[in-house]
């Protein structure tokens, strides 16, 4: 099964930290973000990795480069352009072909999800993506009904709501997206003409025709470290 790290990021919330290298190289317990990625999925049984890369693209290419971890890694140049997740996935997907599921992941977080899990729960399922999500407090989150399909998402700061399938939305519960997610390869085909916009958007609307589906994941331990005072309790946590 092949997987895609997103590590294009340009790392803004971080500062200092992104001001010479990119938010993939930035380090958590003696690592940069990007090895700890990169060892999870290999762990989780990822036989390859594509990596988006666009901010200091060229540190993170020296990495890869310098560091053998034992399975073949592709990278995904957006150098020129940031094309979001939905059309960094889009330009990756000539080193995703293939007819098994693909494992979609942010390079900014820290788990101890059970991936494989996951992964089985997709494949039983007939949908043509799979979000992890959880319990947490956050400002967005996604809207599930009784049979964890999604059916639409809420801003809950602005108010500003996206409605799937609105016999459901009322209802439906409120899970917040961990930043992981499986897709079927037929996603593609769904993709829309332009080469930059969200995948969140794109599950959005799908979910109006498609089977998205939630899995839910109570591990003990997720963080994004994509913010300056998060970097820090992670640092304590791995240190």
């Amino acid at each position: 099964m092949k997987a895609m790290i997103f590590a294009a990021g340009l790392g803004t919330r971080l500062k200092g930290e992104t001001r010479e290298r990119p938010k993939a190289l930035v380090e958590v317990g003696g690592k940069p973000l990007l090895q700890h990625a990169i060892e999870k999925l290999k762990n989780s049984g990822i036989a390859e990795i594509v990596v988006n890369v666009h901010h200091f693209s060229d540190l993170v290419i020296q990495f890869l480069n310098k560091n053998d971890f034992g399975l073949p890694i592709h990278i995904s140049d957006e150098s020129e352009k940031l094309l979001e997740t939905g059309g960094g996935l889009k330009k990756a997907q000539p080193f995703l072909t293939g007819s098994s599921p693909i494992l979609l992941y942010n390079v900014d977080i820290l788990n101890n999800i059970d991936i494989q899990k996951a992964i089985r729960e997709h494949r039983k399922s007939t949908a043509l993506a799979t979000l992890i999500v959880m319990q947490r407090e956050t400002q967005r989150y996604l809207k599930f009904n009784e049979e964890n399909e999604l059916v639409g998402w809420i801003n809950k700061k602005t108010g500003e709501t996206i409605v799937c399938r609105e016999q459901d939305f009322v209802s439906a519960k409120e899970l917040a997206f961990s930043g992981i997610h499986i897709i079927e390869p037929e996603i593609f085909d769904f993709m829309p003409q332009e080469d930059c916009f969200p995948i969140m958007d794109l599950y959005l609307k799908l979910a109006k025709t498609k089977t998205i589906k939630g899995y839910f994941d109570d591990s003990d331990l997720w963080m994004d470290v994509g913010k300056p005072e998060h970097l820090e309790q992670a640092r304590k946590l791995f240190s």
